[in-house]
């Protein structure tokens, strides 16, 4: 895809707020403990390999992706720490994920038996890695019997495996209800007791876990998402216990500007009509780059004043209006701080009715991404 390097519109990306977040996560962890960078669908919008670099040398111990194919792309990259797929990778890729040292999610006995058939054939020169996937609720993917999850345990004797690690994950760790959650951890903790010997990794904390639920922390893992960006995984539902900076922020310029007379109205739909005359700008950004249509009607920060969204948002432009003249090439901050003002991703969210997740990765690839860094 086109990346839009000679357009005024990028995602600033500030790796020193990314390093800052993990260290913080690490503060108030055993010192023992390790953390896994979640840096699937582009490292949440912010461009996987920039990153997963930073992650890594910031102090994780691994990375967490939901394809192979993102796995892979790390690997070309000449990035080798562990790399765990979260997702379900069919048994007949699996081959080459083993070549390649990536650590495949499991989630059933009968993939491992096809895999062990495989294996059988093809003989690979290494192991297969895998984590054994634990479904305590979520109900997505996983072991839901601990006799089952045993069988698999045994199976993964086999040399054609490496039991490198086990895992679940929470559906309501970011709810201020912690009922169901409190059900699921007991059911993770019947799965660890059938256990003589744990793998290497353990890990059962998403990022809500690792902010709000420490001490039910029974693994030595942190899966590190949303909050190693800087985000609220709860949105405004709870308060955070660390100190977390926004990684991202969205910027574009004025690209155009001419006072509108009263009367006359602005893009699709003749929505908007100026009741007098007043100053509007267009913007290079519309909803092809991942700024929704539905922040029609919100605001944009401009000179550290907040500014409305004049009309419908177009697909690769949108218009907003004025507080006075400003000339082409001005500063506009659509996600970020501009002076004492800031719009932050869970505010966008609000507005769009879904959460700072979708906002943060449906940003596009024809959007630039611009990393920063003091060292």
């Amino acid at each position: 895809m086109v990346n839009g390097r000679l357009r005024d519109t990028s995602l600033i990306v500030d790796l020193d707020a990314l390093r800052h977040n993990i260290q913080e996560q690490k503060k108030v962890l055993p010192e023992d403990s390790r953390i896994l960078a979640v840096v699937k669908a582009n490292a949440y919008g912010n461009g996987l390999i920039p990153v997963a670099q930073t992650a890594m040398a910031s102090g994780a111990s691994g990375l967490c992706v939901a394809i192979l194919d993102e796995a892979l792309e790390l690997r070309d990259s000449g990035i080798e720490a562990m790399t765990l797929v979260l997702g379900i990778t069919p048994v007949k890729d699996a081959l080459i994920a083993a070549q390649a040292g990536v650590s495949l999610t499991v989630g059933s006995l009968d993939w491992l038996e096809q895999y062990h058939r495989l294996a059988q054939v093809a003989k690979p020169k290494k192991p297969l890695k895998i984590h054994l996937g634990i479904d305590s609720g979520m109900g997505r993917i996983g072991f839901t019997e601990v006799d089952t999850f045993k069988q698999a345990v045994k199976l993964l004797d086999s040399p054609e495996f490496e039991f490198e690690g086990m895992f679940t994950h929470f559906a309501t760790a970011d709810s201020p209800d912690e009922n169901y959650f409190n059900q699921q951890v007991q059911r993770w903790h019947k799965f660890v007791a059938g256990l003589n010997e744990l793998p290497p990794y353990v890990h059962m904390a998403n990022s809500a876990t690792g902010l709000w639920h420490r001490e039910t922390i029974t693994a030595n893992t942190v899966r590190m998402g949303i909050s190693m960006y800087g985000q609220n995984p709860s949105g405004r539902d709870l308060k955070l216990t660390l100190d977390l900076q926004p990684v991202s922020s969205l910027v574009s310029s004025i690209s155009f500007v001419k006072q509108l007379k009263a009367g006359r109205s602005v893009s699709y739909g003749a929505t908007y009509t100026a009741k007098q005359d007043e100053w509007l700008a267009t913007l290079p950004i519309g909803y092809a780059d991942g700024y929704p249509r539905c922040m029609t009607g919100y605001k944009v920060l401009v000179d550290g004043q907040f500014c409305d969204i004049a009309g419908r948002v177009c697909m690769d432009q949108m218009m907003i209006r004025l507080p006075k003249y400003y000339p082409v090439g001005t500063p506009v901050v659509l996600m970020g701080k501009s002076g004492d003002q800031e719009i932050t991703a869970t505010d966008l969210a609000e507005q769009a009715g879904t959460i700072n997740y979708e906002i943060l990765t449906n940003i596009s690839n024809r959007v630039h991404r611009i990393y920063r860094q003091s060292k």
